[in-house]
């Protein structure tokens, strides 16, 4: 297995590759694992396939950053004026419960994180209007990635 140390916006994260099988590699980030496609295989010899735990991976792994307006349910404004709310721990948007606009109160859910095959309702910290949503379901995110702000 071969462990990697990346840091991307600031975000440092640990990456492990655990099996590679022609373009696709078994990988942990941060603990998590993930399977990723290759644009092309890798020199096997390099990464011989391996039946052991998964780990995390090298460059090709890194999740994509939360903060991408495109990436966003409904229309959003580039990071919205107001507090950012960000991922407590990496995992994957499974529900957003608001939307642009909505008013929110301290507590509320305002979308789930699943992380390590649990629910995690991510609650608003303060009230206010939300004023963007920069992740939509189904999007990966890594800790401290900003997901929504409020105003």
């Amino acid at each position: 297995m071969n462990k990697y140390q990346y840091k991307v916006k600031g975000v440092d994260y640990e990456v492990e590759i655990a099996e590679v099988e022609g373009n696709i590699a078994k990988v942990n980030v941060n603990g998590i694992p993930f399977e990723v496609e290759l644009q092309k295989p890798i020199n096997a010899a390099k990464h011989p396939t391996m039946n052991t735990p998964k780990v995390q991976a090298p460059k090709p792994v890194a999740p994509k950053p939360v903060a991408q307006p495109a990436a966003a349910p409904q229309p959003v404004v580039a990071a919205g004026a107001g507090t950012p709310l960000k991922a407590p721990l990496p995992g994957t948007i499974t529900d957003v419960k608001v939307q642009v606009g909505q008013q929110v109160g301290v507590g509320e859910t305002v979308l789930v994180l699943e992380a390590m095959k649990m629910q995690n309702n991510i609650e608003a910290e303060i009230a206010g209007q939300v004023t963007s949503i920069l992740v939509k379901q189904g999007d990966t995110v890594m800790e401290g990635s900003v997901l929504l702000t409020i105003g």
